[in-house]
């Protein structure tokens, strides 16, 4: 029984903290995604343009 009172006990505890948590609205949500996948986008070219250079030349060598 004292363990179902520590569940209930926690859980309204994890509910109480939830209401004090300050969240995005949807604006925010839709810029900061479109951010993150320009990044993506970004990166993954650099990357595989690093990693065409690089076997251009492992392949001149070998």
């Amino acid at each position: 029984m004292n363990l179902i009172r520590r569940f209930i006990r926690f859980f309204r505890s994890v509910y109480y903290e939830f209401t004090k948590v300050t969240w995005l609205g949807r604006n925010e949500v839709l810029g900061v995604t479109v951010m993150l996948i320009l990044f993506v986008v970004i990166i993954s070219i650099f990357v595989g343009v690093i990693d065409l250079f690089l076997g251009t030349i492992i392949s001149i060598i070998l």
